[in-house]
C-alpha cells in the first residue's frame, strides 16, 4: 500500500518495529508462542520449499532465499519483523538461558544467559533489506556470547 505521508514518515524515522504489550499476568510461554507465529515469513518460506522448524538449519535455508520481497516496501517491513521474531524464536528455543524480554516501549528482545540483550527485530529488518548479517551468522555469534 502506498500512502505518501506514511512513506515519507518511514523514510525520515526508519521502519516501524514490532511492539508487544502482553496483558498483565501473561506467561513467557504465551508471549513466546505469539512472537513465534511469523505468518508472512512462514508463508514466504513455504512457497520456496523451506520448512521453518525452529532449527539453525532453517535459518541457513532462509539465508539462501532469493530476496524478491525487496521490491515491495511494505512486504520488506513486515518480512523483516517476522525474520527477526523467527531468529529470536530459534535463539530462545536453542540457546540455553535465552529468553524473550519485552522492553517498556513494547520492543521484544532476546536476553541471553550472559545478560546481553539482542534486538532481533532490528537484525531481521537488516537481513530482509540487505541480506546482512545473515540470520544463521547472527545466530552463531549470539549463541557464542
Amino acid at each position: 500500500m502506498k500512502i505518501p505521508f506514511v512513506d515519507n514518515w518511514r523514510k525520515r524515522h526508519g521502519a516501524a518495529a514490532v511492539a508487544v504489550f502482553p496483558p498483565d499476568g501473561a506467561g513467557a510461554a504465551g508471549v513466546g508462542e505469539l512472537l513465534a507465529e511469523c505468518e508472512l515469513l512462514r508463508a514466504q518460506a513455504e512457497r520456496s520449499g523451506v520448512e521453518l522448524d525452529d532449527s539453525v538449519r532453517s535459518l541457513e535455508a532462509l539465508d539462501q532465499l532469493v530476496p524478491r520481497w525487496r521490491e515491495d516496501e511494505e512486504a520488506l517491513l513486515w518480512l523483516g519483523n517476522d525474520a527477526g521474531l523467527y531468529l529470536g524464536t530459534v535463539l530462545v528455543r536453542r540457546v540455553p538461558g535465552a529468553a524473550w524480554v519485552i522492553w517498556p516501549n513494547g520492543q521484544p528482545v532476546v536476553r541471553l544467559a550472559s545478560g546481553r540483550e539482542i534486538d532481533v527485530v532490528e537484525a531481521g529488518q537488516a537481513w530482509a533489506a540487505s541480506g546482512a548479517p545473515e540470520l544463521s551468522q547472527f545466530y552463531a555469534e549470539a549463541a557464542e556470547s
